[in-house]
């Protein structure tokens, strides 16, 4: 294999790609990006055997050919060649070596064989939809804070994507909770959406799909099966994903539907005024109390050892006072994904989940969980 590349080509698609291998890697093979040159172009390959991401880039291949090189050590090594500059990159079965060389830099890199490099199958991929990337990206955003990281809950740890009919309306819908919170955005659902499994996509995968939409241009390919996802992102990028096979808990149940206690408040205002008085909370529960009555809201943090914080601020509220606490982060985490000057509660009883509101987004609803103290 012989070939020459520029240099923000070849670090662009190396970025896309070595993001998907893991840092420490027992099989060898998987700490390596695979290497494609054929005609005019380089291929990229990179996976962690539950996710592959792909990619290519325009090169001039002086003699084709195929090999694995270490993904980190290559992308560190093109990040800090000079800008502009471009990249050879060369491998011959007498040199056991990938030689890399730009200007008068030249480095060389251990390689493993490509035939013992694993390749995803997208076999099976049967439902595919056209998705609007600005949708796709406002449904990750909106929801995927609330993912859950503890692992004893499994099916808690991805966003689970699914197609809804509501009104008489299909709807594609994104969920996320970990028990405490819980996360709601949905879009019209595109055409091919209905009918498509609803599946568990993982956090890593989340996190990787959000990367690369901001580069995927105004459309991607979204193919679904039981147990797989695909994002096809126009160009020859893809990111095909093993889905967690679980099933996701009935969250319908969760979000309050007759809750009588309306509360309006500055949204930024009250974020601020939440994170001040939780300056001296305890770390582990983050407690604020929030006493409620008409036209004000007392925000209360007692600490044993910090001392104690208290916060007023007017409210649009004219029900019966009454009091309940929340964990601090998880009010934050909702808060920063309101888009209104005002946020919408909607409480029922101090031990009741809160339903949180957008007044400007209609397709966004979150829980918060109160907790008991």
């Amino acid at each position: 294999m012989k070939l020459t590349i520029e240099r923000a080509a070849l670090l662009k698609a190396l970025g896309h790609v070595q993001s998907a291998v893991e840092r420490r890697n027992t099989i060898p093979i998987l700490s390596n990006v695979l290497l494609s040159a054929d005609r005019d172009r380089l291929s990229f390959s990179a996976t962690d055997l539950d996710m592959e991401i792909v990619d290519e880039a325009m090169a001039q291949v002086d003699r084709a050919g195929q090999i694995t090189a270490p993904a980190h050590t290559l992308y560190e090594i093109v990040r800090k060649l000079p800008e502009g500059a471009d990249v050879s990159l060369s491998f011959s079965g007498e040199d056991p070596r990938l030689i890399v060389a730009a200007g008068r830099s030249r480095f060389n890199l251990p390689v493993l064989p490509a035939g013992d490099f694993p390749v995803m199958s997208a076999e099976g991929l049967s439902n595919s939809m056209s998705v609007d990337v600005g949708d796709l990206i406002r449904l990750v955003d909106k929801t995927r804070f609330a993912i859950s990281t503890e692992e004893t809950r499994y099916y808690l740890n991805g966003l689970y994507l699914h197609t809804v009919v509501d009104g008489g309306v299909s709807k594609l819908r994104a969920v996320a909770t970990d028990g405490h919170r819980l996360a709601l955005a949905e879009m019209a659902a595109p055409e091919g959406a209905v009918g498509a499994p609803g599946v568990i996509v993982p956090r890593k995968t989340v996190g990787e799909a959000r990367r690369l939409l901001d580069d995927a241009g105004e459309q991607i390919e979204l193919q679904i099966s039981p147990q797989k996802i695909r994002f096809e992102f126009g160009r020859a990028g893809a990111l095909t994903s093993k889905v967690i096979d679980g099933a996701f808990p009935d969250y319908a149940r969760v979000i309050p539907r007759d809750n009588q206690r309306v509360m309006m408040v500055d949204n930024k205002l009250f974020a601020q005024a939440v994170d001040r008085v939780a300056t001296i909370s305890a770390e582990k529960s983050r407690s604020v109390r929030m006493a409620i009555e008409p036209g004000r809201m007392v925000l209360t943090v007692r600490n044993m050892e910090a001392g104690q914080a208290v916060e007023e601020l007017e409210i649009d509220y004219a029900g019966e006072p009454f009091e309940l606490s929340f964990n601090a982060r998880y009010i934050l985490d909702v808060t920063d994904q309101i888009g209104a000057p005002q946020a919408e509660f909607r409480f029922g009883g101090p031990n009741d989940p809160a339903l949180v509101l957008d007044p400007e987004d209609a397709d966004v609803q979150y829980v918060l969980m109160p907790l008991r103290v």
